[in-house]
């Protein structure tokens, strides 16, 4: 698909609607061969290369300037092996067509807490979720991708086959190829899944996080909270004013959970509680409402190894600043399984870190300025409390110094060395790029 061709600029959009770019050529891929062609076209031809899974990126890398985007949002199969408790997917399937499928069979994976954004990124950018304080993250339960490199090889990459690109793969982003195959680890989640939320009133943050905070320093691997402050979604009975949402899932037995979870349901102003055993996928839906695409967004991320009651007193002055009911800021505490990975079995670097903060501005009319003001104010205000860098999941397009720090230099000459061997032309930069040695190519939109 060119440009001028029906239907050409309803292929190269995205999620973000904040990204406006103009592939030169859009190849929509219906399996490997389509794919092989199409590296091969960039290649000869001398275009960057854009890859499309679902186009969920925050930075809108599902499409670039002047770009070959190889679109895989059609290759949307799931196939479960309950014997084995593994998953082969497609690369444009979304968390919610895989949790349908592996939920037949009782099983499921960490993956990204929106049923619409897509594995492939979520996997390639290490991926957390409800289940990753229990099981580890997205890329953690990886056992197996097929790969089509730069050279035009398709290479099935594991731990026993080609274990340096897997590793790479596993958090370097699409830096090394494109993947066409992902297989997974499943583990038992049944259908009686306790989760929920807890809403207390804005004003009570502060108190609210220390316990929160607290709490969470001894709390079991098997449960995962995630803490959002702003106007609370899909909750037409309270007040539009913000309020901190204590989002958990618990990955065990219910009656067990509700023990743990206790202390939290007793704190002090708690004005809802949602917590109930559910479906998985009910719940991995449960958060998509004012997520999806038509709006622009802008956002930051930080990973932070401070929360004392400075940095939790900094985070309340920038959530009273809230631009819009749709701006919010969410903390994902993290530990468990994430933190017993070691730091060399992937490309993923803040194993350690004990929460991960993001800053979100969405908006659907009216001036861009006052968002993406505040989504950097809340950022360089919370950066003095930062573990060194922020998460390439949750990145736009903020300059290779950012993308330096979301591996850490060490790691991130590792991975150039391997950039080098997979990709040393660097074809493959529509991306939170790791750049070969001595290459100096634009920026990671293509533009």
């Amino acid at each position: 698909m060119l440009p001028g061709d029906e239907g050409y600029d309803r292929a190269r959009g995205v999620w973000n609607a904040a990204v406006d770019r103009r592939p030169e050529v859009i190849a929509r891929c219906t399996g490997v061969a389509d794919v092989l062609q199409a590296v091969a076209v960039a290649r000869e031809h001398g275009l960057p290369v854009a890859v499309r899974g679902a186009g969920h990126s925050l930075a809108g890398l599902g499409t670039g300037e002047g770009a070959m985007l190889i679109d895989l949002s059609g290759l949307t199969g799931v196939r479960v092996d309950p014997e084995r408790r593994t998953a082969r997917a497609q690369p444009g399937a979304t968390w919610g067509g895989f949790d349908h499928e592996t939920q037949a069979f009782g099983l499921a994976t960490p993956g990204a807490p929106y049923s619409a954004a897509g594995i492939a990124g979520t996997t390639l950018g290490g991926g957390s979720g409800w289940l990753s304080r229990a099981y580890g993250l997205t890329c953690d339960n990886l056992v197996e991708a097929d790969v089509v490199t730069a050279e035009g090889r398709l290479l099935t990459a594991s731990a026993a086959s080609h274990p340096e690109l897997f590793a790479g793969l596993r958090g370097g982003g699409g830096n090394f190829g494109v993947v066409t195959s992902f297989t997974y680890r499943l583990h038992r989640v049944g259908a009686h899944l306790l989760c929920g939320a807890l809403y207390l009133p804005g004003e009570r943050l502060a108190p609210t996080l220390a316990a929160v905070r607290d709490f969470m320093a001894h709390a079991p691997d098997g449960l995962t909270v995630c803490c959002e402050f702003g106007a609370p979604r899909g909750m037409p009975q309270l007040p539009a004013a913000t309020a901190v949402r204590i989002g958990l899932c618990w990955a065990g037995r219910a009656d067990r959970g509700r023990e743990v979870i206790a202390p939290l349901r007793a704190l002090p102003g708690v004005l809802a509680d949602t917590v109930q055993t559910r479906p998985y996928p009910l719940w991995q839906r449960m958060q998509d409402e004012g997520r999806g695409p038509g709006a622009a967004v802008f956002g930051r991320s930080e990973f932070l190894s401070v929360l004392d009651g400075a940095a939790i007193d900094c985070l309340a002055e920038q959530v009273a600043a809230l631009p819009s009911p749709d701006a919010h800021a969410q903390l994902a505490f993290l530990g468990g399984a994430v933190a017993r990975v070691g730091a060399e079995d992937s490309a993923y670097t803040y194993r350690q870190a004990p929460y991960l903060l993001s800053a979100v501005g969405r908006w659907s009319t009216g001036p861009a300025e006052p968002q993406v003001a505040w989504v950097r104010r809340c950022w360089e205000a919370m950066r003095p409390f930062s573990s060194g860098g922020g998460c390439v999941n949750l990145m736009g397009l903020e300059g290779q110094g950012r993308v330096v720090e979301a591996y850490g230099l060490a790691k991130y000459e590792r991975l150039v060395a391997l950039k080098d061997r997979y990709d040393p032309g660097n074809l493959f930069r529509v991306n939170q790029n790791i750049r070969p040695s001595g290459r100096r190519d634009g920026p990671a939109g293509g533009a």
